[in-house]
């Protein structure tokens, strides 16, 4: 412009905004004649008006900075992106070139070493039969044969090495080195491909190496295979070595191979160089074989006590109790379960939980309770999973007790539903009855109807609730539920007795002189207890009888004995006032302990 200081001045976009700023293009100039003109012309000026240019120029100068970061960012959207870099490639395991020619290199040299061993068998036959017909009347020391002298030193001090030998040498050590340089070699002929490739190769010790971790994962006697081929392949390899280097027969070297492996000590006797260094040999690989062997004894016997430590060993039992899961009513429970079994002379309880064997254990024996003959054994495992089930003999158990765990109510009975739907899951079915402990009544149905029959459910929560609102209206009764609901005193049983059949209810209650009737298991609707039913209602067939007894062997019933009618005193009602009870503290569901206190 016109009014622009000459030669760029302080205003000038280049001396205001540095070039780090950004890219921006360059300020059109006028040319240098018309600049000298406008600066003589400004300089004879004095018009005021200069404030007004430096404005406007500042106002170009703005819109000129701001187009320019506008055409920066469209350059920046127009942009192509990179592409994205390609995935990684996993390392192939393709077979080796070089395998084929190891595999047909070995069995060519044990063709040729077999082949080279049957002519020297029949050439020792035919020197034996020879040196048998013409010296037949030798006597003494010229009378021992081609056989019986000592090839080894002979095989190392002779000039002329046999052939055989050599071929033995051979066939032994070319698979050996093969499989010692097979990998240099393919190195070099990959060398020209990877300037082009990326892919990583496998070297074959690698995929051999893999092949092997495999085998020994997948099979359980691997081991004990891989350390019997070896001594096969040590046993008959040292034979074939002594059948070279001495004189003796085939069977005979390998009987000799076998006692060196066996014992260290046997080569002393052997005599010459050949078949001291052959059976020093092999004396050194019985030695390994045997120290392999030793290990893997060593790692079993190890494995199988460890596993006896840890509880994972298969608990064999008949008509046992199985608690699932572990909290802090199992004491308790043990000790119940320990006071009822003492009239069968004890009994078995197995538990089964996600904790260590030793550590159970160890909580238990700190309860410092007389068991009275009953064995409590542990087993580490998960209830959710049916090899640990089927390890503690699920199906085989005359009672299952399902323990809440110590989460919150929704996750307990969340595990808890889980672990029905496994006990469902057994293919062997149950033979025993299963009580589930819940912690929220809402859940109940959900388990019910997953468990079907088989499942009693048991909200203990909402049971405790309930009993502690009886024992606030009725002092004194936590008592005697102490000692109905214990093993200590009278409990509860429950049995059919067939002589009762066809009988009423009212002669029931008078014909059990150590027990006490209190209700009736139906039969015909699905086993529900009714509590102190109708004097008038007839046992029918299947029908079962709930008494109050101090043991289940205690009680029968007797004839009825005779009653003599009379008249009951009239007693008056007492009148009802009024309660006030307070509740110290909260529980989730107070509601409930709410309704139960005004249904009383």
């Amino acid at each position: 412009p016109s009014y622009a200081a000459p030669n760029g001045g302080v205003l000038d976009r280049d001396w205001c905004y540095p070039s780090f700023l950004g890219p921006h293009a360059s300020r059109p100039r006028p040319p240098r004649q018309q600049q000298q003109n406008q600066t003589s012309a400004g300089r004879r000026s004095t018009n005021p008006t200069v404030p007004q240019r430096v404005t406007v120029s500042q106002r170009e100068e703005e819109k000129s900075l701001a187009s320019v970061v506008k055409r920066a960012a469209l350059l920046q959207e127009r942009r192509p992106l990179p592409p994205p870099p390609p995935p990684p490639r996993s390392p192939r395991f393709d077979p080796s070139p070089y395998l084929p020619l190891l595999l047909v290199a070995t069995v060519a040299s044990s063709t040729v070493a077999m082949w080279q061993w049957i002519k020297v068998i029949k050439l020792q036959e035919k020197i034996s039969s020879c040196y048998d017909g013409n010296n037949v009347d030798t006597e003494g020391p010229a009378k021992m044969s081609w056989i019986d002298r000592d090839h080894g030193s002979a095989f190392i001090s002779s000039g002329t090495w046999n052939f055989a030998p050599a071929s033995a040498i051979i066939a032994f050590s070319l698979p050996l080195f093969l499989f010692k340089y097979i990998d240099q070699l393919r190195r070099r002929q990959t060398n020209s491909m990877r300037v082009s490739s990326s892919e990583e190769e496998v070297p074959l010790k690698k995929r051999i190496a893999y092949k092997v971790d495999v085998f020994f994962s997948g099979h359980p006697y691997a081991k004990l295979l891989a350390l019997l081929l070896a001594t096969i392949i040590l046993i008959a390899s040292g034979g074939i070595a002594l059948f070279v280097v001495s004189g003796s027969g085939f069977l005979e070297a390998l009987w000799l191979s076998w006692t060196f492996v066996a014992d260290s000590g046997n080569h002393a006797d052997q005599v010459g160089l050949g078949p001291r260094i052959v059976s020093v040999s092999i004396s050194s690989g019985g030695m390994l074989v045997f120290a392999t062997m030793l290990g893997l004894v060593s790692d079993a016997i190890s494995e199988k006590v460890d596993s006896w430590r840890k509880g994972k060993s298969e608990v064999i039992e008949i008509n046992h109790i199985l608690i699932l899961g572990w909290s802090d009513k199992l004491g308790s429970l043990l000790k119940q379960l320990a006071i009822a079994n003492k009239s069968i002379g004890g009994g078995v309880v197995v538990v089964l939980a996600e904790r260590d064997k030793e550590e159970m254990e160890m909580d238990i024996a700190k309860l410092e309770f007389d068991f009275m003959g009953t064995s409590v054994i542990c087993r580490s495992g998960s209830p959710l999973i049916l090899a640990d089930l089927k390890k503690v003999s699920v199906s085989k158990a005359r009672a299952i007790i399902v323990l809440a765990s110590d989460e919150n109510a929704d996750q307990s009975d969340a595990r808890a539903l889980r672990v029905v739907l496994s006990l469902t899951g057994v293919k062997e079915g149950l033979r025993g009855h299963v009580v589930v402990e819940m912690s929220d009544l809402d859940n109940e149905p959900l388990v019910k109807l997953v468990g079907g029959e088989l499942i009693e459910t048991v909200v203990a929560h909402d049971v405790i609730g309930r009993l502690m609102i009886q024992c606030a209206l009725q002092p004194g009764l936590a008592q005697i539920w102490e000692d109905i609901l214990g093993f200590e005193n009278a409990e509860f049983y429950i049995k059919r007795w067939p002589e009762l059949d066809g009988m009423r209810f009212g002669d029931v209650l008078i014909s059990f002189p150590d027990a006490v009737p209190c209700g009736v298991k139906v039969a015909s609707k699905d086993g529900k207890i009714s509590i102190n039913p109708n004097d008038d209602y007839i046992l029918r067939e299947g029908d079962e009888v709930l008494v109050i007894a101090e043991d289940d062997d205690t009680y029968a019933p007797g004839p009825r004995p005779e009653v003599n009618k009379g008249f009951l005193p009239n007693i008056p009602t007492p009148p009802k006032y009024p309660e006030k009870i307070l509740f110290c503290g909260w529980r989730r569901d107070i509601h409930d302990m709410i309704m139960v206190l005004f249904l009383e």
